[in-house]
């Protein structure tokens, strides 16, 4: 064959390989982990792949489910994976199905149980993430917490009012079998001698006292406190050389710590988050607002690279630097948990992302510097302070302009005996009394005023 014609049969072939090679379907994308996240609140679908994901979703009815349409995939053991980490208990989920749809597209049908707004995202890799695609299912309607605050008050009232008149009930029906076993047999009992539940005025013959009314009497003031829970479902927050996770060990303590808050008549709590959720930065100030809380308390559990750092910590807000490069250090690290837990920002109130950066005030500061003192005098009687005195930096969560706030870490979770630490129910216990002691005697020297917010 001559050279020329050599030539022109090589360039026919390199032709059609090419052609071959656009042929061939490119490769789908593989499949990471699939992870579903319930919650009152809503419930987060993730899948996390090698590639970035494009879908496409739409609602249907009679009855009412998600379709989603997800682009470059091929139905795999992964995803089917899907179908079974749904909970009976999820309050939006009722079941998912999984197939494909048409070659390369896969399609995801989630049966709801109420009226639900999706929310479609994908999220860029970022910390141990690959690329992943979040499906949110928020309610229709907003619960309103302040009014499930007030209900639970009631329900507290009545209960306690209803276990005084058990124990006067008791006391009664104790001082009438004693007066009938030192009076004669044969002597009739008048009337006037029976001891009335709607008047109580007999005295024991032995001087003990009645049983206390504390209980009873009506609370005016319904004084409301934020807990935040940090980190939570996509975000983990720092973990512990044995493997403790942040997120988990602080939300023990905050739900140990609302219960404590809440044995108080006159005072009740409110989380955040009450469950393994993510909960974007600016929504935690939302919903601190929406009960007008006269507190935030951010709790969290610090890591630094090196494990012999130790102690616990308190955070107020700065309007300028923060107070040292440690605290810059740890607010740039929690203000980075919207990238790692995944927050729609296409979706998010650009005017409230706005806001937060400005809305602090000296008056907030100033309570804030005077709260944080009495939770560290507290903390610092049950553990090892990193530092004697109330830090600042500039933290997202802590700047909502009329209320008081701060951020505890309550131990380095990265330092091996702090960890075991946090482990401690007695630890967590001690921890618990602490913030709350700290969080009364704020009050005691600084009384909320009556209510002037707006829901």
């Amino acid at each position: 064959m001559t050279s020329p014609a050599r030539r022109t049969a090589l360039r026919g072939m390199g032709a059609l390989a090419l052609a071959f090679g656009a042929c061939r379907p490119a490769r789908a994308a593989a499949i990471i982990a699939v992870r579903v996240w319930p919650a009152d609140d809503y419930t987060r679908v993730t899948i996390e792949s090698d590639e970035a994901l494009t879908a496409r979703h739409f609602l249907a009815a009679s009855p009412d489910r998600l379709v989603i349409d997800i682009d470059g995939l091929e139905l795999s053991g992964q995803l089917r994976e899907l179908v079974g980490k749904v909970r009976g208990d999820d309050p939006f989920i009722g079941g998912v199905r999984v197939g494909q749809s048409q070659p390369r597209v896969v399609r995801l049908v989630i049966d709801l149980k109420q009226a639900t707004a999706p929310q479609l995202f994908a999220l860029a890799p970022v910390a141990a993430y690959r690329h992943r695609l979040v499906f949110d299912l928020h309610p229709t309607k907003e619960r309103d917490p302040l009014l499930e605050l007030i209900r639970d008050k009631e329900r507290a009232e009545a209960g306690a009012a209803q276990a005084v008149q058990d124990a006067l009930g008791d006391f009664i029906g104790r001082m009438a079998a004693s007066a009938a076993a030192v009076s004669p047999p044969l002597v009739a009992r008048t009337p006037a001698s029976t001891p009335s539940l709607a008047a109580p005025s007999a005295v024991p013959a032995d001087g003990s006292a009645l049983p206390p009314l504390t209980a009873q009497r009506r609370i005016d003031r319904l004084v409301v406190v934020a807990i935040d829970p940090g980190h939570g479902g996509e975000d983990p927050g720092a973990i512990g050389p044995s493997g403790l996770r942040e997120k988990d060990v602080v939300l023990a303590i905050a739900m140990l710590l609302r219960d404590r808050l809440n044995a108080n008549p006159n005072m009740r709590a409110m989380l955040t988050r009450d469950a393994d959720f993510f909960v974007p930065l600016h929504e935690r100030v939302r919903k601190a607002r929406r009960v007008q809380a006269d507190l935030f308390v951010s709790i969290h559990a610090d890591a630094f690279l090196n494990p012999e750092a130790r102690g616990a910590s308190v955070f107020a807000l700065s309007q300028g630097g923060a107070s040292s490069t440690a605290a810059r250090w740890m607010a740039n690290r929690e203000n980075a948990a919207d990238l790692v837990g995944g927050i729609n920002v296409k979706s998010a109130d650009q005017s409230v992302l706005r806001t937060m950066i400005d809305m602090s005030t000296a008056a907030q500061i100033k309570d804030s510097l005077k709260l944080g003192g009495e939770v560290l005098g507290q903390i610092g009687k049950v553990g090892r302070l990193h530092k004697a005195s109330v830090e600042q930096a500039s933290f997202a969560v802590l700047k909502a302009p009329d209320i008081p706030s701060i951020l505890v870490e309550s131990a380095f979770i990265s330092n091996p005996g702090e960890e075991a630490k946090l482990r401690d129910p007695a630890y967590r216990a001690q921890l618990v009394e602490a913030l709350a002691t700290g969080i009364q005697r704020y009050f005691a020297r600084n009384p909320p005023l009556a209510r002037s917010r707006q829901l």
